[in-house]
């Protein structure tokens, strides 16, 4: 991250996993860039991200191993990105229920550009009460179940959501600068914040945001021609992302599965049938 802070490049894919796997997916990571001719240069900056996971998974027994992470990059692809209990996010947990992986994307009227911004997020944080979705205070209305209350008191998952963490990437076509860039990460904060969350004293929120446009732009070896959204026309991408990174929480949210992880803990999904009444209840719901 400190390259990126100086340099204003993403030179490469971001690796999110568990919190004591970070090495061996960086190590990896170079390892497969130069076996597989990805590295122009003689050294290589992976950017790793992490949560921990260590209530459901085993974290120090090390099962992230760098074949997990040749298959990832081996598979990356367009299309659908599957959601929940997938990749870095099987162990996470979000607001005191199973959690994982989410994405979402808003496309921008065409009077605006058009242009499309995604998000990705592996969400580990917050604690029951807050959680709100559209507005509806859901966290609230819907209590710990009597089965898993006996298995895990409440407070035992609220540590765990007072010091965990999400990350959150954006991508976007939109012709943005560095500068412009870091305008759209921290309105990521914005949509983190309609879920409920208030960043709590240990939780680690990470945000990056890139565009895909001015392609070529770093490896320039003479000065380059980028073209740049104007300031007075970003209104509509920061919009975009506020709104997305709040749908892609609720995405992982209700994409996660109720599991059973190391040392017999169990973190229940949230009910779908018991959201969808909260959301009448508030009117968020209309059938």
């Amino acid at each position: 991250t400190t390259w990126i802070e100086e340099a204003g490049f993403l030179e490469g894919p971001v690796f999110i996993t568990n919190t004591h796997s970070v090495g061996v997916v960086r190590d990896a990571a170079i390892k497969w860039s130069r076996d597989h001719g990805r590295t122009a240069q003689e050294w290589s900056l992976p950017v790793v991200a992490e949560t921990w996971d260590g209530f459901l998974n085993d974290i120090n027994g090390f099962h992230v191993k760098p074949e997990h992470v040749f298959a990832a990059l081996d598979a990356a692809g367009s299309g659908r990105v599957a959601e929940g209990n997938v990749g870095g996010g099987t162990g996470m947990v979000c607001y005191g229920f199973k959690c994982g992986s989410g994405t979402s994307s808003r496309k921008i009227d065409a009077r605006f550009g058009g242009y499309t911004v995604g998000i990705f997020v592996q969400a580990n944080h917050g604690t029951r009460s807050l959680l709100r979705v559209a507005g509806a205070p859901v966290g609230q209305e819907i209590p710990q179940s009597p089965s898993a209350r006996n298995e895990n008191p409440a407070s035992a998952l609220d540590a765990i959501g007072e010091a965990g963490s999400i990350i959150i990437v954006v991508a976007t076509d939109a012709p943005l600068l560095p500068h412009q860039l870091k305008r759209i990460a921290r309105r990521a904060t914005l949509g983190l914040a309609r879920t409920g969350s208030v960043s709590s004293n240990g939780s680690g929120d990470i945000f990056i945001a890139f565009s895909t446009a001015n392609a070529g732009a770093a490896d320039a070896r003479e000065a380059a021609q980028v073209s740049m959204l104007s300031n007075a026309r970003i209104g509509a991408v920061f919009e975009a992302t506020v709104q997305a990174t709040e749908e892609a929480i609720v995405n992982a949210l209700v994409a996660g599965e109720t599991m059973t992880g190391v040392d017999n803990h169990r973190v229940e999904s949230i009910s779908h049938d018991a959201l969808q009444q909260v959301l009448r209840k508030y009117n968020r719901l209309t059938r």
